[in-house]
């Protein structure tokens, strides 16, 4: 049976199409992932099955009694309580049935008739097999192994859900949604923000859910191992494929081959049609002279420039010296004086691809900032080599004009290489990144977190820097962005230092690694092999 089914469903935003004709049935044990690129409509789609957005067109049919959890990227909890408050709240089933037997306990333990006594022994029994049957001996084991798989220290789980950061905010309500456990489950981005056990967890909790799951997520890896079939978004229509995201990928391409046939041969006919048009037209201007009939000569399609080709253009005229970075006997600590790494040496070369990985709070961040001189080491050094510059991702975002047009903002970056490349291949490079002439003229401030994400990525990549620094750059970007981002770093002449749980990403992109393992020493290694 159906959860939810939407009926020729049209969705409109500012009198501008969304989804057109859309149909979809969810039954329980559904797994699917939603994919399309930035902008295309995908948390609208989430939220008209929630109901907070209603069709221009057709309906969304909800059967009776279904409960639905919803996850955002942008955590929608606040408030002075804490995560375990809230988490707890979801058992007042035990909760009211351990008032009861408590308060049994305690008239027990007084004098009384024996008709009274026994009265209440058989309504303890059946409390008793109540919380067997609610599993209510054990709500807290259930609690604390969510939020020990989600990272929460003992000090995160007591603070105010106001006082949480952005990224401890959304585990918050990935932690409630798991608990609540409902019918449905409809993720936004679940994977931002998580660390790769964190990621796995969830994987490994998803296959034991009996509900169904639609999950929006650019995390390729995530999506081969959650889900059973792909919606994508594409040209306000849903596309559907069976299968998880590789089988996606093989079916996306035989179906675009198809595709391209079919569009070859309507070209055929147009031409005929053509061609006949103009005949009947110079016969009836010279009706006494019979104008022989004759197909155009259809052009050769010209077959686009190859991605890489357009990626070494950009690039073809930045210079990176051999030598860029030395870290020295690097030691940073907590505030209470805990270190997060200690004595880390390692250097950085032209060409270096070095990811580094670790659990969520290791110190992975704070290694990128200290090396890019926001924060500041307890010991060690940073040696930059002289007239090395490098970029950093995450200040680049941070430090978007949101008054400023996309174009502007990319081409006019210091030091650009939008300056040195010809205009030519600048504008073939942020068509592959998906932005159009129309989205070019658009003010950062109007755009989506992941259009944002895009115009950051833009200005590293062409920023001239001869060492990008990444800060899970894959979050809120969609996939065809993930892809372009990809190729780009891999032709990029410096070199890139990249935190990220992308376990799709980092196995493409890195050579090194760099290996937070809880403790104050890091280890150093070469990548091999998938994540």
């Amino acid at each position: 049976m159906s959860l939810i089914r939407l009926n020729d469903v049209s969705i409109e935003f500012d009198g501008r199409p969304v989804v057109r004709e859309a149909f979809l049935k969810l039954r329980a044990g559904d797994r699917i992932g939603l994919i399309g690129k930035n902008g295309t409509g995908k948390t609208s789609f989430l939220e008209l099955i929630l109901g907070r957005l209603q069709p221009a067109n057709g309906t969304v049919d909800v059967t009776l009694g279904t409960t639905i959890g919803y996850f955002s990227q942008f955590s929608e909890l606040d408030g002075d309580r804490s995560i375990r408050e809230m988490l707890s709240d979801h058992f007042a089933a035990v909760h009211e049935t351990q008032a009861r037997l408590d308060a049994i306990g305690e008239h027990l333990a007084h004098p009384m008739a024996d008709d009274a006594m026994t009265a209440l022994l058989v309504e303890q029994g059946e409390l008793f097999e109540r919380m067997d049957a609610i599993d209510g001996w054990s709500y807290e084991n259930t609690i604390d192994t969510v939020l020990t798989s989600l990272g929460f220290d003992e000090s995160r789980r007591d603070l105010p859900v106001d006082r949480l950061s952005g990224g401890w905010r959304n585990r918050a309500a990935l932690a409630r949604i798991l608990i609540q456990s409902p019918d449905v489950l409809l993720l936004d981005e679940p994977t931002n923000f998580l660390d790769l056990d964190g990621v796995r967890w969830i994987e490994n909790w998803l296959a034991r859910y009996l509900g169904a799951v639609l999950v929006v997520s650019h995390d390729r890896q995530f999506l081969d191992g959650v889900v059973t079939r792909i919606v994508e978004i594409e040209n306000y229509r849903l596309q559907e494929y069976e299968g998880d995201y590789s089988a996606y990928v093989h079916a996306k391409q035989s179906r675009l081959k198809m595709l391209e046939r079919q569009f070859a041969h309507e070209e055929e006919l147009l031409a005929y049609e053509q061609a006949a048009s103009a005949a009947r037209r110079e016969a009836a201007r010279n009706p006494t002279n019979a104008v022989a009939r004759r197909l155009a000569d259809i052009k050769k399609r010209q077959a686009p420039r190859p991605i890489d080709q357009i990626i070494t253009d950009i690039y073809g005229g930045l210079r990176v010296s051999n030598d860029l970075l030395e870290v020295v006997k690097l030691t940073k600590s907590f505030d209470d004086g805990a270190p997060l790494f200690a004595d880390l040496t390692f250097s950085l070369h032209r060409g270096d691809r070095v990811a580094v990985l670790g659990s969520n709070g290791s110190g992975k961040s704070t290694l990128l900032d200290v090396l890019t001189g926001e924060t500041e080491a307890d010991a060690g050094q940073v040696r930059w080599a002289k007239g090395v510059r490098f970029v950093s991702y995450n200040r680049v975002y941070a430090e978007l004009d949101l008054t400023d047009s996309v174009g502007h903002a990319v081409n006019a970056y210091p030091d650009s290489l939008a300056f040195s490349a010809t205009k030519k291949s600048v504008g073939r490079f942020l068509a592959m990144l998906q932005f159009s002439e129309a989205d070019l003229q658009q003010k950062i401030g109007t755009l989506s977190g992941g259009q944002r994400a895009r115009v950051a990525i833009a200005q590293c990549l062409l920023s001239g820097a001869a060492v990008i620094v990444l800060d899970e750059p894959t979050n809120h970007l969609d996939i065809t962005s993930t892809q372009v981002m990809e190729r780009a770093l891999t032709h990029f002449p410096g070199a890139v230092l990249v935190v990220s749980h992308d376990r799709f990403f980092v196995d493409k992109l890195a050579d090194r690694l760099l290996v937070f393992d809880g403790t104050p020493h890091v280890t150093e290694r070469a990548a091999s092999g998938a994540l």
